[in-house]
């Protein structure tokens, strides 16, 4: 069985921050299996869902997003899943263009407060990982600036900003596109989805 995992903070106050892309993601792979993540169970709310045979447990960390390798161990030890690499972690970030994906088998946190969690909680890096872009496509030079764009500012207050109303259906494509990548990790191996997604 897998535990499909996607980050984000609890709360309808939080619901369309850059931050919660992994909720969004958790959404759409629910709506797909035509269920609800709303079992309440290790401070998540999962929901079991099967994609072409695979098992999973979808998850969204109840806890804030600092604290969400709580969650993810004791989902992991609860459903004894005794390879990281069947825990898949779904997140924003910060260092790739907004509308990217990047895949891999394993890496460090790169900065993710989230993945930091799930790494000093798990002990390992070694496992799989969805990120979503969600840095401005180009971050402002000085010739930008001086025709009034402004720099992102802090990185905290960016990840907790709304997305705005204009790009939300470019979000709704990155979103669908993540979910489509995690059931090709599922059903065809991690090897496959980079090719198609990265």
């Amino acid at each position: 069985m897998w535990l499909i995992v996607g980050l984000g903070n609890p709360g309808p106050e939080y619901e369309w921050t850059r931050h919660n892309c992994g909720f969004l993601v958790i959404e759409e792979l629910a709506r797909r299996a035509g269920r609800d993540v709303r079992t309440p169970e290790c401070q998540a709310l999962t929901a079991r869902v099967t994609f072409d045979g695979q098992q999973a447990l979808l998850v969204k960390p109840q806890t804030f997003m600092n604290l969400s390798g709580v969650a993810v161990a004791a989902l992991k030890q609860k459903h004894q899943i005794a390879n990281a690499e069947n825990v898949l972690v779904i997140s924003d970030d910060l260092a790739l263009p907004f509308g990217k994906l990047r895949i891999r088998p394993k890496g460090s946190a790169g900065g993710q407060n989230g993945l930091k969690s799930i790494v000093a909680k798990l002990g390992t890096q070694d496992f799989p990982r969805v990120r979503l872009g969600i840095a401005p496509k180009a971050l402002p030079n000085l010739l930008d600036t001086a025709l009034g764009a402004r720099p992102i500012g802090s990185a905290s207050d960016f990840v907790l900003s709304e997305f705005p109303k204009k790009d939300r259906e470019a979000l709704a494509e990155q979103v669908a596109l993540a979910a489509d990548a995690v059931e090709v990790i599922l059903t065809k191996g991690i090897a496959e989805a980079m090719s198609r997604y990265n």
